[in-house]
């Protein structure tokens, strides 16, 4: 049983660890010190590998647990088995790492974004500008809507939209509200690098 409890430590670390680096924005952003945002972003080549290896683990602690249980039903009397060593606890286990597996799927909806602003054309003055940034870093869905939330919560911003697959934000804004300087230092306040920026 000792070697059933190693898998399932294993397995949730491993689950945890696949998904560290889109659950420590999430937690950055709670606690307040959402510069600690990436520190994790280094885990995203090896995610893959992690989650392969809780899915083995766990499937190995599944395996070593119904042979158990087919060798228990022998009709012998045998020790009573704790919580920790039952079916129920195995299955809460698996499941709280599959919700860890999937986490970057949906760990944009723990954002909240401010209602953008309404354009207010000015007569001959033209205030929209638009600009976009090269940022490294982000690693799943949850890490663009932190990059979004910082720069929506700033006045004059109609629109920004991150995308980690392109690793840019492209944000649109009222150029006499807000200027591209702080638009990056919103961006850098999540922790990300802002490589590169390009008005539009």
């Amino acid at each position: 049983m000792k070697s059933n409890n190693r898998f399932l430590g294993l397995g949730v670390l491993s689950a945890l660890a696949a998904s560290l680096c889109c659950i420590t924005p999430l937690l950055a952003l709670v606690a307040g010190t959402s510069g600690l945002a990436s520190s994790f972003a280094f885990l995203e080549p090896y995610r893959y590998v992690l989650m392969g290896v809780t899915v083995l683990v766990l499937g190995l602690a599944w395996y070593q647990r119904l042979r158990t249980s087919s060798q228990d039903d022998c009709g012998c009397e045998t020790d009573r088995k704790g919580f920790f060593q039952s079916k129920t606890f195995l299955a809460l286990v698996t499941a709280f790492a599959a919700v860890m597996l999937a986490f970057p799927s949906f760990s944009h909806v723990f954002y909240q974004f401010p209602k953008q602003e309404a354009q207010t054309p000015v007569a001959g003055i033209n205030m929209n500008s638009t600009v976009e940034f090269k940022i490294s870093g982000m690693t799943c869905s949850g890490c663009e809507a932190h990059v979004e939330q910082e720069v929506n919560a700033l006045n004059g911003i109609f629109r920004a939209k991150a995308s980690y697959d392109n690793g840019n934000a492209v944000v649109e804004y009222d150029s006499t509200k807000t200027s591209v300087s702080a638009i990056r230092e919103a961006i850098l306040k999540t922790g990300y690098k802002v490589t590169d920026q390009k008005e539009r």
